[in-house]
């Protein structure tokens, strides 16, 4: 059954398919995935430079009888307004840029970035936040600001609603890339800061670590940092936020932490 005040989300390859496809209507019954999933343990898209793409960048274009101009420059670019998702009817398709729609993926749809980019979309209901890859062309429809996977679209806490108001900004990659890394102690030698750290989690490589972090850092109001210890079976890297003093802010954070990211934290003593 379609949710209250969800339509249809198009991506560009459907749109110009229109003409073979009976119409409008081909964007009707869209639906989000027969059997869910967990989507706390999906990473938010970790900007990185990459080159525009031809694919995806036709300047100007014209979608639904409307004519579209890319923005000049991605940097800067902030706006607020209604986004949408879109999911199982378009999960496998080709996206504008070429590449195949993954609704699991932190990925969206945009009428005017130049693609490939990356933005912070937060849902202005809740303040919940997620970074997500533009590779996809629209919505077109009720001038509506950005379509986002089903992923993201849950992880904002709207995939029920269909519809959120939102802030999208800009996320350049090379100004993230260019910022010095934060102090790993384990990695310089250096010792930790004498405190309390909640412990979120340990791995056996650095990349979910690392992705964890990123991620952390949207919304966690202290420092996050990356250890790197000898364990048993090689190096642990494991992820910490801190030092935390009051006990206060320890429980909530524990809470937070709890809901947002599916974990258990436990307090540890440097």
């Amino acid at each position: 059954m379609l949710r209250n005040n969800r339509l249809f989300f198009p991506l560009l390859a459907a749109v110009l398919l229109l003409a073979g496809c009976g119409g409008s209507n081909y964007y009707k019954d869209d639906r989000p995935p027969r059997q869910d999933r967990d989507v706390s343990q999906i990473p938010d898209a970790v900007p990185r430079v990459e080159p525009i793409t031809r694919a995806g960048n036709t300047n100007p274009y014209r979608a639904l009888g409307k004519t579209y101009h890319l923005l000049p420059d991605n940097r800067g670019y902030k706006a607020r307004g209604m986004a949408s998702w879109y999911g199982s009817k378009f999960h496998g398709r080709p996206t504008a840029n070429g590449e195949t729609y993954d609704m699991f993926a932190m990925t969206a749809a945009h009428k005017t970035l130049k693609i490939p980019a990356y933005v912070k979309v937060t849902n202005l209901e809740n303040n919940r936040q997620v970074v997500v890859r533009v590779n996809d062309r629209g919505p077109f429809l009720h001038d509506r600001l950005i379509d986002l996977s089903y992923a993201a679209a849950k992880k904002l806490n709207f995939a029920d609603d269909g519809l959120a108001q939102v802030e999208v900004e800009y996320i350049d990659p090379a100004g993230v890339q260019a910022r010095p890394e934060p102090v790993r102690p384990a990695q310089t030698g250096k010792p930790m800061e004498k405190g309390s750290y909640l412990q979120l989690a340990a791995f056996s490589k650095a990349k979910p670590a690392l992705q964890m972090q990123a991620r952390l850092r949207q919304w966690v109001g202290h420092p996050v940092l990356m250890t790197i210890n000898e364990g048993s079976k090689g190096l642990l890297y494991k992820v910490l936020i801190g030092p935390v003093a009051q006990t206060e802010e320890q429980q909530r954070l524990k809470a937070q932490v709890r809901q947002r990211e599916k974990l258990s934290p436990f307090l540890v003593q440097f």
